[in-house]
């Protein structure tokens, strides 16, 4: 990110609203104990390149470990992970760490397993977890492929070689989904819960990680960093935590959890809820521009070609990047003489298809302990079906996929019928139509 200001401040200031990781008071509290579960272990993490599971990887590195092993098809992902542990104090890195740009889909994935192992803790990022993934049925498929089929292929590698904790991690858009990508979720969970009488199962809901990788916030960034304009929907309220606070939530959940369990953040919808155009407004201050709204796309794409041609930013060297002028650098006095601070912004009102109006963590047949942990709660009668169960619902999506009329509004059926939550909301639009 060539854009300089600081990201952690600004998250902790305008989006979570807390100095302290939401984590700290339960880490005080279970340090012995996680310790104690987690020193000397053998370490495997799936997705680990990602925003949550490189938080994880850095939560689980405060510890000590024995070994560490991270799969992650983002090769480029795995290198700055690497770059970033090593040039980084404060992590415990151990002696064998290796990471592997691996699908874990793929038979070269069991052997490293096989070699490896056994892993004491395995936790698994790997996850489609955009709407805009639901866009037609190659994407949908490709979508229940990752979030659903291979999670169940893992988990029948992991009955040969059980570990002490298995977490696979889950979204809050999996209470009550209305959305492919939620349904697709739910479904991972009740595939994953079908094991927990076999298996160690852990997971967790939770709210919106702030400028996750490919999140509207953090694409904030990467416009403003391509002198392109910004685009944000209206009204669009949700949690957020940090991604210290992801990786903090999902380590928790995986050691402390009891098999079966559901985490999800204590977090208050009047107060922790915060709406995009909001978090918009307050990063453009906080980088010292003012919102310039505009009416359509093509307004605001014309007025940062205007900008960009008066030099609102100045160019760092590399071709097609730029840096906000900070309060020492020459561009940003000019820019305060020349009154030139803004930055063009379209709002506009939300209308793709899988788009839920609010968040929720749980559903009212859910029971929820509340007291075990000062920070989270705690699902305790999620759903187990019987692994049969299971098969019956891989077999009929398998029929389906094989089929050469199959249709998203047939899938939707599919999965409606074995999820009685869920309601899909269907427009016809997508996100990839927007800027």
């Amino acid at each position: 990110m060539q854009t300089q200001f600081n990201l952690d401040h600004f998250i902790k200031t305008f989006v979570t609203k807390r100095n302290e990781s939401l984590l700290k008071a339960d880490f005080e509290k279970y340090n012995t104990e996680l310790n104690k579960r987690i020193n000397g272990k053998n370490v495997l993490v799936i997705g680990g390149a990602g925003t949550i599971g490189s938080s994880y990887i850095k939560a689980i590195l405060k510890f000590n470990i024995a070994k560490l092993i991270v799969v992650d098809i983002n090769e480029n992902g795995l290198t700055e992970l690497v770059r970033d542990l090593r040039s980084s104090s404060g992590y415990n890195i151990p002696e064998e760490f290796i990471p592997y740009p691996v699908n874990f889909g793929y038979r070269v994935f069991e052997k490293i397993f096989k070699k490896h192992g056994p892993f004491a803790i395995v936790a698994n990022f790997a996850a489609h977890k955009h709407v805009r993934s639901e866009k037609d049925i190659f994407s949908i498929e490709a979508m229940i492929e990752n979030n659903v089929l291979r999670a169940r292929k893992l988990l029948d590698l992991l009955l040969q070689y059980p570990p002490e904790h298995f977490f696979c991690v889950s979204t809050d858009k999996a209470a009550n989904p209305v959305n492919i990508m939620g349904a697709s979720k739910k479904l991972m969970e009740e595939t994953i819960m079908a094991y927990s009488d076999k298996l160690p199962i852990k997971t967790a809901r939770f709210a919106n990680v702030a400028f996750s990788n490919g999140s509207l916030p953090l694409g904030f960034i990467d416009r403003l960093n391509k002198n392109q304009p910004w685009s944000c929907p209206l009204g669009i309220r949700r949690f957020f935590v940090s991604p210290q606070e992801s990786g903090e939530l999902c380590l928790m959940a995986s050691i402390m959890g009891e098999s079966g369990d559901i985490f999800f953040p204590k977090l208050d919808e009047e107060k922790d809820m915060i709406p995009f155009d909001q978090m918009a407004i307050d990063l453009l201050h906080y980088l010292g521009l003012e919102p310039d709204i505009c009416k359509t796309e093509e307004e605001a794409k014309e007025k940062s070609v205007i900008l960009t041609t008066k030099s609102l930013f100045r160019f760092s060297g590399k071709e097609g990047s730029a840096r906000i002028p900070t309060d020492s650098s020459p561009d940003y006095h000019r820019d305060q003489n020349d009154n030139k601070k803004s930055w063009p912004i379209y709002f506009f009102g939300s209308d793709t298809s899988g788009e839920k109006a609010f968040e929720e963590f749980c559903t009212e047949n859910e029971i929820l302990d509340n007291d075990s942990f000062i920070n989270l709660g705690v699902i305790k009668n999620s759903v187990k079906r019987d692994i049969k169960e299971i098969d019956g619902i891989f077999e009929k999506l398998h029929q389906l996929f094989e089929t050469n009329d199959v249709s998203k509004a047939s899938i939707v059926e599919i999965l409606k019928s074995y999820l009685p939550n869920f309601e899909h909301i269907e427009t016809g639009k997508g996100l990839d139509s927007k800027m």
